[in-house]
């Protein structure tokens, strides 16, 4: 992988947001290891990725088929950020004073991706304005409600089928969350059961998140620019992408606006999601 990799911060923020029975984060002194499932074309296919050696990162597969294993291994690149040039996007930030210090204390830092762009968005919604302990656990009622068992006793995520047939009655009982908020998963799960494609990318030849994609999220009930901003991020990964409007990102920052913090961040680019993830890691993930 280019540059130095410091997965320890990446490691927290995966284990901030865990999700009982889809996923499992374990520190073991000075390593730590990942597992969840992974959809492939035959059986679900569990992986385990393990971390250790400041360069290392080492991936055990076990079943479905073998012919799926590159792409499998390419998608947990893409979620570990493992092909990013840090070197490249480090000597770039280092030259802004509220960054340098951040850079310095965390050469590297990589941002977690998405595995699956329609359980990033349903989980999104989820944690929208509560805590991530609360998102853990209405996570974990969704997928032990509406997931389905898989190898080593992980759940798979639901289809959108499955939700959008189920009705947001039924989720908000089963979650225990609002009405407003069951009916947004239910829309989204409507939505992409009829075609929306989450992964769909706009036309720059970069990742990002389709101006169309934008829209139509944008157009359901109970989805505001914070989600579809922090699904450019993480379900995109638009290396560009910002999220101004978030609380935690103005507190650090020290501004009181999403505008202020998109001013302050515009020199940024094209690399503001690296800022940004310097700005939650310091504040957030890293302990």
């Amino acid at each position: 992988m280019p540059g130095p990799f410091p997965w320890v911060p990446l490691v927290r923020s995966l284990e901030a947001h865990a999700v009982p029975g889809l996923e499992s984060v374990q520190f073991d002194g000075a390593a730590a290891s990942v597992a969840r499932l992974l959809p492939s074309s035959a059986a679900p296919v569990l992986a385990e990725v393990r971390f250790g050696a400041p360069e290392s990162v080492t991936v055990r597969l076990a079943g479905g088929d073998p012919a799926d294993d590159d792409a499998l291994l390419a998608r947990l690149r893409r979620w570990l950020d493992l092909d990013t040039p840090a070197a490249a996007v480090d000597g770039f930030l280092s030259g802004f004073p509220v960054l340098a210090p951040l850079v310095e204390a965390r050469p590297g830092l990589r941002i977690p991706g998405s595995l699956d762009p329609w359980e990033t968005a349903v989980l999104t919604i989820l944690g929208q304005q509560v805590s991530l302990a609360a998102a853990r656990t209405f996570g974990s009622r969704l997928v032990r409600e509406f997931g389905t068992p898989g190898p080593g006793g992980f759940l798979r995520f639901p289809t959108p089928q499955r939700l959008a047939a189920g009705g947001a009655e039924k989720l908000q009982s089963a979650v225990r969350i609002t009405g407003a908020r069951a009916r947004t998963i239910q829309a989204l799960a409507a939505a992409v059961a009829g075609g929306l494609d989450l992964a769909a990318t706009g036309n720059t030849g970069e990742p990002s998140l389709g101006a169309g994609t934008r829209a139509a999220l944008l157009a359901l009930p109970g989805i505001g620019p914070w989600t579809v901003d922090y699904l450019a991020v993480r379900a995109a990964g638009d290396r560009d992408a910002f999220v101004p409007g978030d609380l935690v990102l103005r507190r650090a920052l020290g501004v009181e606006t999403a505008r202020e913090a998109s001013d302050l961040a515009e020199p940024w680019r094209p690399w503001r999601a690296y800022a940004l993830f310097h700005l939650w890691t310091a504040a957030a993930y890293d302990r």
